[in-house]
């Protein structure tokens, strides 16, 4: 299909929304009728099943409904007679990102004619919009694309498990990667296993073919960041593997160095010099289009939790353009974004009809929970109300919660158009949510910039339940270089710092203030945290098995394991209970 008919098809799956809805769930439920999940609630019924006995009968489920059958499908147990989950092959599973457990799920891809066709629709559709923006050029088409593919680990029945951004690879030999994907980097560096080491390579390749570059990608916009921040940590060590012609020595992978010699093909003295004069400028606002000098954009992820890494992004892109991404979790396609030129603020996705049966469940941003049980379809959303995304998928899942809450901001034709708003909050014991603390400590970010002159790059929180009362407590990490740091103005730093802080406990949201005033949750606890901790997380994530072309800092941290790592590394520890308390760790 041309890129019009695949934009008209997409624009008539958006009409008459309710009905394709209908047709979906359907087809799921007609094609899925005999496996194993619905048997116990469905098992009486041979007739088809409308929409209304569907919800009624088999109930809301989480991921934990089907642990057990996920668990038994990676570990080879056959269920030919009684399928697990779905009548379908099962081809390999997708890792979820895993970032405030550090333990991934599992998700399971089947090779489905149905799914298939319904995530054509919405990964082809997705691209035609994007090449209408950027058509393709002839022969500046190369990309710097940040991808990180490991090595594609199985399960113990051996299924490939991999990060749903890199599984159009596990398709194809590893050779062809790099013409595949129409990158400057070649497959070695993809497929390494040292993250910094790769992002460092990944750089280095960009820069010999600087000319080439056409556009910069990652899937989520801390990917790039990190890479920026990386670029003016080493850019007088990349300017010498230039000049040089071959890698540092840090780069210990043979495969990799060897790959990478190739692409700089011998020493590159005048590019090197070229480069040098720019970084030793320090000018790091829009550097992009400083070293490649043909980009036409960047695109990524930059909504949800990766708004608070746009500005920083904007700031390196300066005029090239930042195109967002689509509304794609492991599970399904759930919304594609139509005008992928808005900011993060502005970026609103229309549902797929087609995709999954969708059903929204009130939530309450003010509690910080749903409301009740009763799910609305399509024709029940209201502009302006939240609401929890419930999905059915032609690769089964039934009912089930994706934990993502989303604003209905409008219509495109009668498909509902929604902003993603945040993660849903894990359980009920939780007093600050995704949101809240990104409002407060950008808020924050604010106060303290102007107060200390320092720039937050990393921040999380963890609610430590053993502690009575129960306390938050808030870490963050500030650029290296920055005053705060300094040993010799620690003291007036800290000063300041307490100053600060009591602004952030101000933004942090009804629930949490509510049990603060009664003395249900005690002082806040605020960490600055050495430079580098939080990529000790993503080292963590990575060796637990979630991949890193995936992950997301974690804003909510729920692993005991992790806080012990950052309460480590902690450089100063600032209680609000206390007027003139503080520890410099």
């Amino acid at each position: 299909m041309t890129n019009e008919e695949l934009l008209a098809k997409l624009e008539d799956s958006t009409k008459d929304a309710a009905l394709h809805q209908l047709q979906t769930l359907h087809s799921i439920l007609q094609h899925q009728a005999g496996v194993r999940y619905l048997w116990p609630f469905l098992s009486g019924y041979h007739e088809p099943i409308d929409a209304e006995t569907f919800r009624r009968l088999v109930p809301l489920s989480s991921y934990e409904d089907y642990a057990d059958h996920i668990s038994r499908m990676a570990n080879g147990e056959p269920d030919h007679d009684h399928p697990f989950l779905s009548v379908d092959p099962l081809v390999c599973f997708f890792y979820s990102s895993g970032t405030s457990t550090m333990k991934p799920k599992l998700i399971p891809y089947f090779d489905s004619a149905l799914s298939k066709a319904a995530s054509y629709l919405a990964h082809n559709g997705s691209n035609s919009i994007f090449r209408r923006l950027i058509p393709p050029r002839p022969v500046v088409n190369k990309i710097l694309w940040f991808l990180y593919a490991d090595d594609f680990p199985t399960t113990r029945g051996g299924f490939n498990a991999v990060a749903a951004s890199t599984y159009p690879l596990l398709k194809m030999s590893k050779a062809k990667w790099s013409e595949a994907l129409s990158c400057t980097s070649p497959p070695e560096v993809i497929s390494g296993t040292n993250v910094k080491n790769q992002m460092y390579c990944h750089l280095l390749c960009a820069l010999r073919n600087s000319d080439l570059i056409d556009g910069i990608r990652a899937p989520y916009a801390i990917g790039l960041v990190k890479a920026f921040n990386l670029l003016e940590s080493k850019w007088g060590q990349l300017c010498d593997d230039l000049e040089n012609g071959f890698p540092d020595m840090q780069i210990t992978d043979p495969a990799m160095r060897e790959s990478v010699a190739k692409v700089l093909s011998g020493p590159q003295p005048d590019l090197s010099n070229r480069l040098r004069s720019i970084f030793e400028e320090k000018n790091w606002g829009g550097i992009v289009s400083k070293l490649w000098s043909n980009v036409r954009y960047v695109k990524c992820v930059t909504t949800g939790s990766m708004k608070h890494y746009y500005s920083k992004l904007k700031y390196y892109a300066g005029e090239v353009i930042i195109l967002g991404g689509d509304y794609f979790a492991s599970e399904c396609p759930v919304g594609i974004n139509l005008d992928i030129k808005q900011p993060p603020e502005a970026t609103r996705f229309a549902m797929l009809p087609t995709a999954a049966y969708f059903e929204f469940l009130p939530f309450d941003l003010n509690e910080g929970s749903v409301v009740g049980k009763e799910t609305v379809n399509f024709s029940g959303v209201e502009v302006g109300k939240t609401y929890e995304v419930v999905v059915t998928t032609y690769r089964g899942f039934y009912r089930y919660r994706l934990g993502d809450i989303v604003r209905v901001v409008g219509f495109h034709n009668s498909t509902p158009e929604v902003e993603f708003v945040m993660r849903a909050p894990n359980n009920a014991y939780e007093v600050i949510t995704e949101r809240d603390l990104m409002s407060a400590v950008e808020s924050f970010q604010l106060v303290m910039r102007n107060a200390i002159a320092a720039e937050i790059v990393e921040f999380a929180s963890f609610l430590d339940l053993e502690l009575s009362p129960k306390q938050l407590k808030i870490f963050l990490e500030v650029k290296e270089g920055c005053g705060l740091l300094q040993e010799e103005k620690l003291q007036e730093s800290v000063e300041s710092l307490k100053w600060c802080c009591s602004s952030l406990e101000k933004g942090l949201g009804g629930i949490y203030k509510v049990q603060r005033d009664r003395g249900e949750i005690g002082p806040l606890l605020v960490y600055i945290v050495k430079p580098g901790s939080f990529d000790r997380i993503l080292q963590m994530a990575v060796e637990n098995g979630a991949p890193a072309s995936q992950y997301k800092p974690p804003k909510i941290i729920r692993n005991s394991r992790v806080i012990g790592v950052m309460e480590s590394s902690a450089l100063v520890t600032v209680c609000l209970d206390s007027l003139d308390g503080f520890d410099p760790n």
